[in-house]
This record gives C-alpha cells, sequence and structure tokens, in this order.
C-alpha cells in the first residue's frame, strides 16, 4: 500500500469523529487490512463497504474512501496484473459497475501525484487549465462540474473565512458542494500549521467532513 494513500486514510477517519478515537483507529485499521488485502478490487470494495456499514456513523466518508481505494489500486494492485489490465474488458466491467461510486476528490489526488512525479507545488490555476483542460472544447463536462471553484477562483488569495463563506453560496445539487470548502482551502493552505487547522474548522460549514477531507488532502501531498 503507497505510505501517502495509508497516511491520507487514516488521518481522514482519526479526524472525523475526533470524540471517537478509539473506534476512529480500530476502523482505521480494519480499512488498511482491506487495502493491503490481496482481493480483486470488487470485493475489497464491498468489504470497505462493509466495514462502512458496521460503522454507520462514518457513512458520510463512503464515498472518499472509495476514491482512496480506487487510487490504491491504481499505484499497488494494477502493478500485479498485465500490463495492459486497465484497457482489458474485466476492467471494463468494473468501471460499468462503479460508474456512480466515488467523487470528484480522485481528480485532485490525481493531480497531486503527477505534481510529485514532476516536483512542482499545486497550483490551482495548473490543476483546473493543465490538468483538467476545462477550457478545451472536449472537456466541458468538466468545466460545468467545476464551475463553482472557477468562477471563485480568488477564492485561494482570500482567506479560510471567505472560502467558508463562498461554500455556502454554492448549491447543494453540485456535484462539488461538499468538496468546495476542502478543495479550496487545501490551493489556499497545502501546508497548514496549528493556528491554521484552527481557524479552518472555526468557518468550515461541514466541521467534520470537512475537517476529515483536509486532513486527507494535505497528509497524501
Amino acid at each position: 500500500m503507497d505510505q501517502k494513500i495509508s497516511n491520507a486514510l487514516q488521518q481522514c477517519v482519526v479526524h472525523f469523529k475526533i470524540d471517537k478515537p478509539d473506534q476512529a483507529a480500530q476502523l482505521a485499521k480494519d480499512l488498511v487490512a482491506v487495502f493491503e488485502s490481496q482481493a480483486p478490487f470488487l470485493e475489497k470494495a464491498s468489504r470497505m463497504d462493509a466495514l462502512i456499514d458496521d460503522f454507520p456513523e462514518y457513512e458520510e466518508l463512503r464515498e472518499v474512501l472509495f476514491d482512496l481505494l480506487l487510487l490504491n489500486f491504481f499505484s499497488a494492485d494494477a502493478s500485479r496484473l498485465e500490463s495492459d489490465y486497465l484497457e482489458s474488458e474485466e476492467w471494463a466491467k468494473i468501471e460499468d459497475q462503479t460508474i456512480d461510486r466515488g467523487t470528484e476528490l480522485l481528480n485532485l489526488l490525481l493531480y497531486l501525484n503527477e505534481c510529485a512525479d514532476e516536483d512542482i507545488d499545486p497550483d490551482l490555476e495548473d490543476f483546473l487549465r493543465e490538468f483538467l483542460l476545462v477550457d478545451e472544447d472536449e472537456f466541458q463536462d468538466e468545466h460545468h462540474i467545476y464551475e463553482p471553484i472557477l468562477s471563485r477562483q480568488i477564492l485561494v488569495e482570500s482567506s479560510y473565512e471567505e472560502i467558508g463563506n463562498a461554500a455556502h453560496t454554492v448549491p447543494s445539487d453540485q456535484e462539488l458542494a461538499e468538496l468546495f470548502y476542502p478543495m479550496m482551502a487545501f490551493f489556499f493552505e497545502p501546508v497548514p500549521n496549528t493556528e491554521d487547522l484552527r481557524e479552518f474548522e472555526q468557518h468550515a460549514p461541514n466541521p467534520d467532513f470537512d475537517r476529515a477531507l483536509y486532513q486527507l488532502i494535505v497528509n497524501f501531498k
């Protein structure tokens, strides 16, 4: 299991319900075991879902944990399979069965991997226009999905408070509604200190979820 994914997974879970440290630690341990198993991807996904079913307080994390599970498959499991496995009919069937799973967080994590590979600092403009290609005609779906961020891009030069205020203006039916605050906060401050984290939480629209996602992202980086 990739160490960045392990760190992100564990920090996400333990920061979601900070009032239940023992429960969170146990769930994180159980999830790591699922991620590290040699089981097929869909079986891992089923085991992960079963764990969340057993810990229903963590339901909000289900789909972002699926993002991490998928990323772990790309970085670890796929290397054990044939080189063209991701172009195989078997993988196409898996994609069809999981097409409604996960969130846009996966794109950000893939971008951060690319930044690490190229030894560059994450940048919102670069993420939107060079990685997601939101200005290209053939990527207008991404342009629509990321419109809440595109139209509020200047916020990366503002504050947690202003980002939090703007998060309340994102319609709840937008795909990025839940992710907006932690994603924008990351590009505002990718290496938060203790005071930054305190201020982040003070202005979080959904403190438990936002805190968990911010910890996931900054620990993945």
